[in-house]
C-alpha cells in the first residue's frame, strides 16, 4: 500500500454506492488535506457489471464477483452496501478474517448476525464500522459507541423510519386517510411498492436491536424486537390524539432496567407522544433519536435518517476513520457484548388509549368498564360520541400491565354490544417515561 492511499472495494453500486464514489470524488482533495490520505476506489461489484452507474470510474473497476473484490490484493478496506445477510455475511467476514475493515451500512446484517460479525473484527484487530445503518446520515452510532461509553444510557427512543413518520405527518397535518398518505408516499418516493417492511416496524425494530446492543453492551438482535406497524391506525385515532394534546408517532423504544439481572425491552409501535415532547415535531421523512442518560440527561440527534447522499455521507466518515486507523494500526473496539435479558411486552406498564365502535343501548358503558374492572385496568377518562344506532366509545386508562390490557381487549371483542375494537394505543408521558 502507498504509504498516503488507501484503496477502496466496494461491494454493491446502488443509490447509496453510487453517491458515495460521487462524494468520494468532490471530497478527495479535502480528505486528504486534512488526514494525509488519499482514497481511491478499486473495485466495484455488482449485479450487472455493463450497466452505467453515472460514476467516474473506468469500466474496469466493475465486477459481478464480489469474492474478487474481497481477496483482491490491490484492495485495502471493504465497503459493503449490498444489502441483505448472506452473501453479505460471508463477505464482510472474509474481508476481517483478511485483516481488512470493513464499512457497512446493512442494518439487516448487523441486527441478525452483528455479534458474529463484531465478535470476528475484534479476534482480526480490524474495524467493522456502520455509522449509516442505523439512522441515514445521523451521527448517533460514534456517539453511543466513543462519547457516551461511560455513560448509564437508561433509554434509546427515537423515529427512525422516514416512510412511516411522513405517513402520519400526512395523516395529522392533512386529514389523510392510511390508504391516501401510502399512496402519497409512493408517488413522491418514500415509500417501496411493498411497503410491508416500513409500516410494519421491521426496519425500525433492525435499527433499534442495533442501537439496543450499542448503547447497553448486549447482543440484541431482530428477533428480540416486539413489532406493531400503523396499518390499522385512522383518522379518528389522529384526531383524537390532537384533540388531548398528543401526536401519533412510531417510535422504536429501547431500555435498560435496573437490578440484578439488568433486563433489556425493546420494541417498535405507535405512540401517543405529548406534543410538548422534542420527538413531537419532527415532520415527514426525517428522523430523530432520543437518548437518556443518567450523568448526561436527555440529548436529540435530529436529521434526515435515508436516501443516497445523507447515507453516503455517514459511509464516507466510516471509510475514512477506518482508513486512518488502518494507517496506524489500530482499530475502534466494540467490546465484549454480554447476553441480552429480553423483558417480555407483557410486562411493560404505561397508559393506554383504546377505541370501541359499540351498540348505543343503555347498559353498554356498565358493560365495557366491567370489562376494565375484571382485569384491574383503570379508566383514566373516557369520551362518547353518537353515531346513529351506534357509538364510538375512546378509552384512557391509568398506568396498566400490558398483559391485563390485552386481556382486557381480548374479552371486549367478545361482547355482543362491541361491533369493533379499534386501535390500542400506548401513551408516553412528557418526561419520556411510559
Amino acid at each position: 500500500m502507498d504509504g498516503s492511499q488507501v484503496r477502496v472495494g466496494l461491494l454493491g453500486c446502488g443509490t447509496v454506492g453510487s453517491a458515495l464514489i460521487r462524494l468520494l470524488h468532490q471530497q478527495a482533495a479535502s480528505i486528504e488535506a486534512r488526514t494525509g490520505i488519499g482514497l481511491v476506489v478499486q473495485r466495484v461489484a455488482v449485479r450487472n457489471a455493463s450497466k452505467d452507474r453515472g460514476v467516474d470510474l473506468p469500466p474496469d473497476a466493475f465486477t459481478n464477483d464480489p469474492e474478487q473484490v474481497v481477496a483482491a490484493g490491490d484492495v485495502d478496506v471493504v465497503v459493503e452496501v449490498m444489502g441483505g445477510i448472506e452473501p453479505a455475511r460471508s463477505l464482510v467476514l472474509e474481508a476481517v478474517k483478511a485483516g481488512k475493515p470493513v464499512v457497512t451500512a446493512n442494518k439487516e446484517l448487523l441486527a441478525n448476525v452483528g455479534g458474529e460479525v463484531f465478535a470476528a473484527a475484534e479476534a482480526a484487530g480490524v474495524d467493522v464500522l456502520f455509522e449509516a445503518a442505523v439512522a441515514g446520515g445521523i451521527p448517533l452510532v460514534r456517539p453511543l459507541r466513543e462519547s457516551l461509553l461511560g455513560e448509564p444510557v437508561d433509554r434509546v427512543l427515537g423515529i427512525v423510519n422516514g416512510t412511516t413518520n411522513y405517513i402520519l405527518t400526512r395523516m395529522t397535518e392533512a386529514g389523510a386517510s392510511y390508504a391516501e398518505a401510502l399512496a402519497e408516499a409512493q408517488r413522491l418516493g418514500f415509500a417501496e411498492a411493498d411497503p410491508t417492511a416500513d409500516v410494519e416496524g421491521f426496519d425500525a425494530g433492525a435499527k433499534i436491536a442495533i442501537l439496543a446492543s450499542i448503547a447497553f453492551g448486549v447482543k440484541v438482535v431482530a428477533g428480540d424486537v416486539y413489532h406493531e406497524g400503523i396499518a390499522t391506525l385512522t383518522a379518528d385515532d389522529i384526531a383524537y390524539a390532537a384533540r388531548r394534546g398528543y401526536v401519533v408517532k412510531l417510535l422504536a423504544i429501547a431500555e435498560q432496567f435496573d437490578g440484578d439481572d439488568r433486563q433489556v425491552a425493546v420494541r417498535v409501535h405507535p405512540v401517543l407522544l405529548p406534543h410538548t415532547h422534542p420527538l413531537a415535531s419532527v415532520r415527514e421523512s426525517f428522523n430523530a433519536v432520543f437518548v437518556q442518560g443518567g450523568a448526561v440527561g436527555d440529548l436529540m440527534f435530529y436529521g434526515r435518517g435515508a436516501g443516497g447522499d445523507p447515507t453516503a455521507s455517514a459511509v464516507l466518515g466510516d471509510l475514512i476513520d477506518a482508513s486512518v486507523n488502518l494507517r496506524k494500526g489500530t482499530h475502534a473496539a466494540i467490546g465484549a457484548l454480554a447476553p441480552a435479558r429480553i423483558r417480555p411486552i407483557d410486562d411493560l406498564e404505561c397508559e393506554y388509549y383504546l377505541g370501541l365502535d359499540v351498540v348505543d343501548r343503555p347498559g353498554v358503558l356498565a358493560a365495557v368498564a366491567g370489562v376494565f374492572g375484571r382485569h384491574g385496568v383503570s379508566i383514566a377518562s373516557m369520551e362518547q360520541e353518537g353515531r346513529g344506532d351506534e357509538a364510538r366509545l375512546v378509552f384512557i386508562t391509568h398506568t396498566a400491565r400490558e398483559r391485563d390490557m390485552q386481556s382486557t381487549v381480548t374479552e371486549l371483542g367478545d361482547l355482543d354490544a362491541v361491533r369493533r375494537v379499534g386501535s390500542l394505543i400506548r401513551l408516553l408521558g412528557e418526561e419520556g417515561g411510559a
